[in-house]
């Protein structure tokens, strides 16, 4: 990499900065370069120093519920994305639902590559010391690692089936995820190695014994055939770093340059958790390891723990103000206080369906533009209109079909349970798509052809959660330098009442030229329409190519 495109990984995005890494710009001020948009965030540095940590999540989650950890600037667009304002394929995410067609039958099957633990003697290597689920580490006749989590006593189907489920929700979103299986484990099928350790509260460690094993099964659900349903999440190849943070970089990883409040990709948990009730974002739930890919280190980063979602916990329902107040607000504090507790909060007259496999779960209360995690992250606060649009186009991509087969993955013992989940599942999208969609300029998949012919979608529209503007849209065509970053009106705007259009005389036809188009729509009920989309075309032997889209400045 050249000294001037490192410097320029402070100033632009990881993705403007890989680009102009590997082009030979001609100007100082050119905006698209020859790779422009890019597909792929390229890890280009080798991480293999990269030395594990550990994050005092005490501190992380005072840090995040009191104070304002990260970069202070407000309203900053996020940081990587690509030219065409989408979230290129890296180490931290995968283009998949909403980017290209995802069956049924890959999202049922999620981050699964493989079967689950061989059968045989299994052998307990350790105790679980974190989280609260009851569980134990684990390697099976094939001496592989398992880290196995159990149902709580009170609870039984509800930890298990929220990850199991969740697990492929997210990972079809595109997130990295651990390879989770559903499984039945016997206590006479396990033997204890000969160099496993617990840590007691005395805080002496000392070998894992008979009754260490036996006090976790007493606090796990036992079925009536005596065998434990279980999570056996395998181990992730490579070397395990400890998690990440939501704000600020990892100092030692030479290819995390851009903030983490700054990635549309945690920024759209704001929607994403949301959608799922993921109320637990915190780092103690992610994971990044250290692998080698092209003889150069690379860390990837992964949401190790999304079961903390819809209904449910570890060890029981989540509590009735989970989804709709973080921790501590002292606002409300404060309310309840000089009301002498008569203050009613929203969640306070809310009316679950209480199932115990799903816990409180409900969607016709449920507005995602107010609901809250446990304690906010500094990208869910960072993000803008334009990264919620952007991950609500994601959930509207799930269908019913698809929704309800995911749920089914559950292994719910009651009907009952399974369809409670897809409904709410169901019912809460569409309230997603009703508040993020019209919330800024919808139009999307804009396309230029060789003759001029401007194509272009409304996803609100599309989605049914927003009326085609009467008047139509405007559409303002320039010709634009793509060195000085100047734009030259060609002849007067156009209007279309369809997602149409044709370009005015002058268009520019030599390979190389580009133009700048601008949609807007003048509509009463969403005035952020009347803000341009903005469009970017570079003329190609073949016609014109789109390389560049703002939606919001």
């Amino acid at each position: 990499m050249t000294k001037r495109a490192t410097s320029l990984l402070t100033a632009a995005t990881i993705c403007g900065a890989l680009a102009l890494a590997s082009a030979v710009p001609s100007g100082a001020g050119r905006k698209f370069y020859g790779d422009d948009p890019i597909s792929r965030e390229p890890a280009t540095q080798d991480a293999s120093k990269v030395a594990p940590w550990d994050i005092d999540l005490f501190v992380d989650l005072s840090l995040n519920l009191f104070g304002t950890p990260g970069d202070p600037t407000p309203n900053v667009r996020a940081k990587s994305i690509n030219t065409i304002d989408e979230v290129p394929d890296s180490s931290w995410f995968t283009n998949r639902i909403g980017s290209r067609a995802v069956s049924v039958d890959e999202a049922v099957r999620g981050p699964l590559n493989g079967d689950g633990p061989a059968p045989g003697r299994w052998q307990v290597s350790r105790a679980k010391e974190a989280g609260d689920a009851p569980g134990f580490t684990m390697r099976d006749s094939r001496n592989e690692t398992w880290f196995v989590s159990l149902d709580a006593r009170s609870n039984p189907e509800a930890a298990t089936g929220a990850l199991v489920v969740a697990n492929k929700i997210f990972w079809t979103l595109g997130y990295w995820q651990v390879e989770n299986f559903l499984i039945s484990v016997r206590p006479d099928q396990l033997d204890i190695a000969s160099s496993a350790m617990v840590t007691p509260p005395s805080r002496k460690r000392r070998p894992m014994r008979t009754s260490d094993l036996e006090a976790v099964f007493r606090r796990a659900y036992r079925s009536a055939d005596g065998s434990y349903r279980a999570i056996a999440a395998r181990g992730l190849p490579g070397k395990v770093l400890g998690g990440f943070r939501y704000y600020g970089t990892r100092p030692d990883d030479p290819n995390d340059v851009v903030p983490h409040e700054h990635r549309r990709e945690l920024r759209a948990l704001k929607v994403f958790g949301a959608w799922t009730n993921l109320v637990d974002m915190k780092a103690g739930n992610t994971l990044d390891t250290l692998s080698t890919a092209d003889g150069r280190g690379v860390v990837r980063h992964y949401l190790q723990d999304v079961g903390s979602t819809f209904g449910s916990a570890a060890n029981g329902p989540h509590d009735y103000p989970e989804g709709w107040e973080y921790l501590y607000e002292g606002r409300l504090v404060w309310k309840r206080l000089v009301t002498l507790g008569f203050f009613i909060s929203p969640w306070q007259t809310v009316d679950y369906i209480e199932n115990p496999a799903i816990g409180r779960f409900e969607g016709t209360r449920f507005d995602p533009r107010t609901w809250k995690p446990r304690v906010p992250t500094a990208a869910y606060l960072r993000a803008r209109p334009d990264d919620d649009f952007w991950a609500a186009r994601r959930v509207m991509a799930f269908s019913d079909e698809m929704i309800r087969a995911i749920a089914k993955t559950g292994s719910y013992s009651d009907p009952a349970a399974e369809k409670l989940l897809a409904d709410v599942l169901i019912q809460r999208r569409d309230r997603i798509g009703q508040a993020f969609l019209p919330a800024v300029n919808p139009v999307v998949d804009v396309k230029l052809d060789a003759a001029g012919v401007l194509t272009f979608a409304n996803a609100a529209v599309d989605a049914r959660v927003a009326q085609a503007p009467d008047a139509g849209y405007a559409i303002a065509w320039s010709r634009f330098d793509n060195d000085s970053g100047t734009a030259t009106p060609i002849g007067t705007g156009t209007a279309t009442s369809a997602g149409r259009g044709q370009a005015p005389a002058g268009l520019p036809t030599t390979a190389g030229a580009f133009v700048k188009v601008e949609i807007s729509a003048d509509i009463p009920a969403h005035r952020s329409w009347a803000t341009p989309a903005s469009a970017y075309f570079r003329r190609t032997a073949d016609g014109w190519v789109l390389v560049g889209f703002e939606r919001m400045p």
